[in-house]
């Protein structure tokens, strides 16, 4: 008798502490809840440190056919002491159907064995609307008008007038330097009477000569600079943008002066040996360079302006005169 006491008293041991290995608690932060709306279902696990569980509800959208499952927020874990652990879960529910719901037990499966809560009664309120004060015309939603300074950031609207002031200050820089510098022209400095464009280009054809660029091999430097001389004085003697002309289209437009259509040919004569050496690398003759020269000047002097050549005879008129 003695020993049968002993041996079921061990049992029910075994059996109790079994059972106070795991256990699952659930509650509700409000059992009344507004359709729509969430609410938290906090859910404690007590167990050994060692012990590895699964939460049946992880795995499920619903807990009941009219409440959902909405958010899974991270569990937290407490240290109990004596390898012990509470976990603490949230699970945030939410039901769109008003009415008293009872929410079946949620099951914690350890190993072999299954822990259960009690059941819980949620109780689901319809949402009351108020026809005189929530329901209101439909009106057509009227377009934003558009405004610049909307799709402006903050640091330029604030301060438009600066960011103004610096484009027309960048506005006039730009206009300075294509309109001036690249032409040479300082407008700081008074501008210098430019000479005539027969003596200018005859001062320059005698400077081109005296550097004697052939005889020394720069036979392109010296076409370049014969041809660029004849250029400009084109331009500013007729009147005709030969600086960015070809040679073809310089010829077809003086053959229509009457002024330039005697020596017409030798300024095509000489434009075409200047191509020649420029872009076909070609090596002219020593008398080659000496009569693209002598054309040139023979060009000038032909096409002088009547005013320089009457200025030229009574100049040489008062010399003669005792």
């Amino acid at each position: 008798m003695k020993r049968n006491l002993l041996i079921i008293v061990a049992v029910l041991v075994a059996v109790a502490g079994h059972a106070a290995q795991t256990t699952i608690k659930a509650r509700l932060d409000s059992v009344v809840l507004l359709m729509g709306k969430t609410t938290a279902l906090h859910i404690e696990i007590v167990q050994d440190k060692a012990t590895v569980g699964a939460l049946l509800a992880d795995r499920q959208d619903t807990l009941q056919a009219m409440v959902e499952i909405a958010a899974r927020p991270k569990p937290d874990t407490v240290d109990l002491g004596n390898d012990r652990v509470q976990i603490n879960r949230d699970i945030i529910i939410q039901s769109f159907d008003s009415g008293m719901y009872t929410l079946p037990p949620l099951a914690y499966v350890v190993g072999h064995d299954t822990f259960a809560t009690s059941p819980i009664t949620l109780k689901v309120l319809p949402v009351r609307v108020d026809s005189l004060k929530d329901i209101h015309e439909i009106k057509p939603v009227e377009p934003v008008p558009f405004k610049l300074l909307d799709w402006v950031p903050d640091f330029i609207a604030d301060y438009w007038w600066a960011w103004l002031l610096l484009l027309l200050l960048l506005a006039a820089g730009a206009y300075a330097y294509f309109h001036w510098y690249r032409r040479g022209i300082n407008p700081l400095k008074p501008a210098r009477k430019r000479l005539p464009a027969y003596d200018e280009a005859m001062m320059n054809l005698q400077a081109l000569k005296a550097r004697q660029l052939w005889q020394n091999g720069q036979e392109k430097e010296y076409f370049t600079g014969l041809t660029d001389i004849l250029r400009v004085y084109i331009d500013r003697r007729f009147h005709v943008n030969a600086v960015e002309m070809t040679s073809s289209q310089i010829i077809d437009t003086l053959k229509r002066n009457e002024e330039t259509r005697a020596v017409n040919e030798q300024l095509s004569l000489i434009l075409e040996m200047a191509d020649f050496v420029k872009f076909a690398q070609a090596r002219p003759l020593a008398d080659d360079n000496e009569v693209a020269y002598q054309r040139a000047v023979n060009f000038v002097e032909t096409t002088k302006p009547i005013e320089d050549v009457q200025d030229a005879n009574e100049d040489t008129e008062k010399e003669e005169k005792p």
